[in-house]
C-alpha cells in the first residue's frame, strides 16, 4: 500500500481567477471539471496526471490572513533572461513581490492575486527537469522527523535528510521535488494550501487513512461534513487530504 501526491489544493475565494493565474504561470491550462479549477499540463484533462502534481483551486468564502502559508511552490527557470521574464509576466497577471525576511537572495518572492506566497527560482542544474514547479517547499520545525513520516506515508524516494532539510522525490525521477525546510517559529494557522494525496487503484482508502493514524495524522475536522475524502494533519500539523479512487 502507498499513496501518491496528485494536486496542489490551493483555496481561494475567486478560484477561476486564481486558477487562471496559475495555468499562465506554469504554462499549463485551466480545466473546470465541477466547482474547482483544476490546473494541468495543456492537451486535455487527464487525472490523476502520470507525471506532474498538478493545481486545484477550491473556491472557498474567507480570504488569506495575513499569516505566511508554510506550504509554497518554487518555479523553476532556464536561464537568468527566463527568471526575469517569468517574474515581469507574473506580476503583470497580478502576483506582487513579498518579504517573508529572506533577505538578499538570488530567488524572487511573489504573492499570487490573492497573496499566496511562491518562488521564482534561478537557473539550478537540479531542477533541469522537474517541468514548470521546480519544487513543493514546506516550513517545517523537525525535517528529520517530515522525512519519516512522508517517506512512509507516500512511494516517493527519501533523497536526502539533515536537521535543516529533508528530500523526496517520485520513485520515477520525474515531476517536483518536495522540500521540508526548517524554520523556527513556522505558523500553525490553518493554511490556504495543502497537498492532496491518492491511492493506487486497488487499494483501500479507508486503510490508507488508518495506516496514516499509525504513522502519527491526526484526523482534521474542517466542517467538511459528508465528503469522499478525507481530511488529516501531520505530526507537525499541516493539513492534507487523501482522496477517493474513482
Amino acid at each position: 500500500m502507498a499513496l501518491r501526491p496528485v494536486q496542489v489544493n490551493i483555496k481561494a475565494l475567486d478560484a477561476p481567477a486564481v486558477g487562471r493565474f496559475w495555468a499562465q504561470a506554469l504554462g499549463w491550462q485551466a480545466y473546470n471539471p465541477g466547482v474547482t479549477t483544476y490546473v494541468g499540463p495543456a492537451g486535455g484533462l487527464v487525472w490523476p496526471d502520470p507525471d506532474a502534481v498538478c493545481v486545484d483551486v477550491v473556491p472557498v468564502p474567507e480570504p488569506k490572513t495575513a499569516a505566511k502559508n508554510r506550504l509554497h511552490l518554487d518555479l523553476a527557470t532556464t536561464s537568468p533572461d527566463h527568471q526575469a521574464e517569468l517574474v515581469a509576466r507574473l506580476c503583470a497577471l497580478g502576483a506582487t513581490p513579498v518579504d517573508v525576511g529572506q533577505g538578499d537572495v538570488p530567488w524572487a518572492v511573489l504573492a499570487d492575486p490573492e497573496g499566496n506566497e511562491l518562488c521564482v527560482l534561478e537557473p539550478r542544474e537540479v531542477y533541469r527537469d522537474t517541468g514548470p514547479i521546480a519544487a513543493i517547499v514546506v516550513d517545517c520545525a523537525d525535517p528529520r522527523a517530515m522525512a519519516r513520516f512522508w517517506g512512509e506515508a507516500m512511494d516517493w524516494t527519501v533523497l536526502e535528510v539533515g536537521d535543516d532539510q529533508a528530500v523526496l522525490r517520485s520513485a520515477k525521477g520525474s515531476g517536483p521535488y518536495l522540500e521540508f525546510l526548517r524554520t523556527p517559529g513556522a505558523g500553525t494557522v490553518p493554511d490556504r494550501v495543502h497537498l492532496d494525496l491518492l491511492p493506487y487503484p486497488g487499494d483501500d482508502k479507508a486503510a490508507e487513512v488508518a495506516r496514516l493514524r499509525a504513522l502519527g495524522a491526526t484526523d482534521l475536522d474542517l466542517g467538511q461534513g459528508d465528503v469522499p475524502w478525507a481530511c488529516l494533519t501531520d505530526p507537525e500539523g499541516h493539513e492534507f487530504c487523501v482522496l477517493a479512487v474513482e
